[in-house]
């Protein structure tokens, strides 16, 4: 499995940031005004665009961010995903999200 962030699939728990930005309980982000998930059929790959940036979403990057719709809160997200994924996704989330934030991605 691959956190999004990056190709690498993980071998096991990711070394992430485990405290998180944002209250996990209460953040319920949603994509930046300016950003729009995309499938790029060129690449065969799902894209999240941003004015003059595209960032290439591997894994299940796509997963996370077709539920960050601004109505559900991060824990929502990581109990949406647990049942298909590996038991630390809660980091993974947190941590490609909180990442996503800081460059603008997420508000």
């Amino acid at each position: 499995m691959s956190c999004g962030a990056c190709s690498t699939a993980c071998k096991g728990p990711p070394a992430v940031r485990t405290t998180a930005v944002h209250d996990t309980a209460t953040w319920r982000p949603r994509l930046a005004a300016a950003a729009l998930l995309r499938h790029d059929t060129v690449r065969d790959a799902d894209v999240l665009l941003l004015p003059e940036r595209v960032i290439v979403l591997h894994g299940s990057g796509r997963a996370v961010l077709d539920l960050v719709d601004g109505t559900r809160t991060v824990d929502e997200i990581v109990t949406l995903l647990a049942p298909d994924h590996a038991t630390y996704i809660r980091d993974e989330v947190v941590s490609f999200l909180d990442k996503l934030h800081t460059e603008g991605c997420l508000r």
